[in-house]
């Protein structure tokens, strides 16, 4: 296939002017348009924050924790989705420090990897979230490596001088915060690093609001939408899209600290009347399965990412609840949202048409003729990695080009389908074999339960695909039925099928894969 340029709409001028301002602005302005007594967040305990509350308590706690930091450049967030982690962030922004969100589910060597990538010399957390989280034993062990500083000795500390400024702070911020520029580095965030070391993504204050910019221009929102999100802010989605964007565009949003509290989750939505939810495929199912009928029948849209929809779950959303499930599509390193489905305009298949301002090409792919490897080019794309190797050093993207590492395909009206990730095609005897094919076969054939693809080598055709599925009772010829009456080659029907109670899922949501994949080789170590 050829190699050519396609390009999205453009970012409209007011969305070009909002990107020149750092985060911190943002919010001030935020605070300043909607009105400092405009209750904005709703805590996970449910207790309610207006503008001015964040604003006083960012100001207020940035005193000590400069003072606390003196000579540090990034300092580390390790909390839940909530109020804390809103103003920890926006108090690092304001003392003048960078912020680098730690995935607290990622394990000790992941942890330690991240904070000498960044690198890190202090991590904000909280001690009521430490005791509710079981997480004693990782913070003996992180303090090993880092000073630990908790949002509770900070309110403490605050005295004075963090009084004024929080009186102050709102009236005359450029007398308070140290200027950060829109192309300064806004947050560090951490890829999942289950293909070795996690990488920092540097994303500037402009990758950030851009990526704001494009979602509201693109998603259609109803003035009086309240947003419920559940998903972690150490993952892209769920602090852009599902924190930043209502904070910052005025919408009022209720944050929960666990996206696997499925029930409590189920019930927070019907208490808050929430009407736009963010979720993930898996995560979404399981809430619709915890709720009574009904029960989640405030919501309009449920946006989903991180996977792809099942048809099953557009289905049970329409049928039970009467909302639609936008399908988008992203990546941690496009601040992430790059495409997704519209309300009224929902293709089920595709991640719909790209953002405003984004640039894509397809680089071919081998044994592969309708569809290519997906690179991007835009205002929301990173600065560039970090890496273990060289801790600190920023390494830039060529020309901001970025190869996303999946394989898409295009239809004649702009709208895109992903085929699956470069890593997830398999080469049986010459032929490529998408996993995703292989998971919406199984899909199909069960729908209500879960299913994963994995690869692993073969003696013979070089490598052979694994079907790993919670469906207590698999058989495999119900799949081989399915695939020649649909017109699906046999060699895309995965040579074993494996169940599992549940299929492993990361902190984010996502399957984990390589807890998959092994689990593959473990069933046919001993088969």
């Amino acid at each position: 296939m050829d190699t050519h340029i396609l390009k999205s709409q453009s970012l409209s001028k007011r969305g070009k002017r909002r990107i020149r301002r750092n985060t911190l602005q943002a919010f001030l302005e935020a605070c300043k348009v909607q009105g400092s007594k405009k209750k904005i967040l709703t805590d996970g305990d449910g207790r309610e924050f207006s503008y001015g509350e964040l604003r006083q308590a960012i100001f207020a706690l940035s005193s000590p924790l400069k003072k606390k930091t003196h000579g540090h450049k990034n300092i580390g967030i390790l909390l839940p989705t909530g109020a804390g982690a809103v103003i920890a962030l926006l108090s690092i922004h304001a003392a003048g420090r960078t912020p680098a969100m730690l995935n607290f589910t990622s394990g000790i060597k992941n942890l330690k990897a991240a904070i000498a990538t960044a690198p890190l010399k202090t991590i904000v957390t909280a001690r009521k979230f430490i005791e509710i989280a079981g997480l004693s034993a990782l913070i003996e062990e992180l303090s090993k490596a880092v000073n630990i500083v908790y949002l509770e000795d900070l309110r403490e500390e605050i005295g004075l001088q963090g009084k004024l400024r929080a009186i102050l702070g709102p009236i005359s911020p450029q007398l308070f915060v140290p200027h950060q520029s829109p192309d300064d580095t806004g947050v560090i965030l951490f890829t999942s690093g289950t293909e070795g070391n996690p990488k920092g993504v540097v994303l500037t204050h402009s990758n950030i609001l851009a990526n704001i910019e494009q979602i509201e221009e693109h998603v259609e929102l109803e003035k009086t939408d309240k947003f419920f999100n559940p998903l972690p802010t150490f993952h892209c989605y769920g602090l852009t899209a599902g924190t930043l964007w209502p904070i910052f565009s005025g919408y009022p949003v209720v944050l929960h600290p666990s996206p696997l509290q499925t029930k409590t989750i189920a019930k927070r939505i019907f208490k808050t009347r929430s009407t736009v939810l963010f979720a993930t495929d898996t995560f979404l199912q399981q809430y619709m399965r915890a709720s009574a009928d009904g029960g989640m029948n405030s919501l309009r849209i449920a946006v989903c990412g991180a996977e792809r929809v099942r048809e099953e779950t557009r289905k049970t959303a329409e049928q039970r609840f009467s909302f639609e499930v936008l399908e988008g599509y992203g990546v941690t390193e496009c601040a992430p949202v790059l495409a997704a489905n519209q309300p009224g305009d929902i293709r089920a298949g595709t991640i719909g048409k790209m953002l405003p301002g984004i640039e894509t090409r397809l680089e071919p792919v081998e044994g592969l003729e309708d569809a290519g490897c997906l690179w991007v080019r835009g205002p929301n794309i990173m600065k560039g990695y970090i890496s273990a190797d060289n801790p600190g050093k920023l390494v830039p993207l060529k020309d901001g080009w970025h190869n996303t590492g999946d394989v898409v395909s295009i239809d004649e009206e702009g709208y895109y389908v992903i085929r699956g990730r470069i890593k997830r095609f398999a080469k049986i005897g010459g032929e490529m074999v998408s996993l995703t094919v292989v998971e919406n076969c199984a899909s199909a054939v069960w729908p209500d339960n879960n299913h994963a693809a994995a690869i692993i080598p073969d003696s013979r055709k070089g490598e052979q695909i694994v079907l790993v599925t919670d469906h207590p009772e698999p058989k495999r010829h119900e799949l081989m039925t399915w695939a020649k009456t649909h017109g699906v080659p046999e060699i895309s029907v995965p040579k074993k099928v494996i169940s599992v109670e549940a299929l492993p899922v990361l902190g984010t949501g996502k399957l984990d894969y390589l807890s998959v994949t092994n689990i593959a080789k473990e069933f046919a170590a001993i088969s």
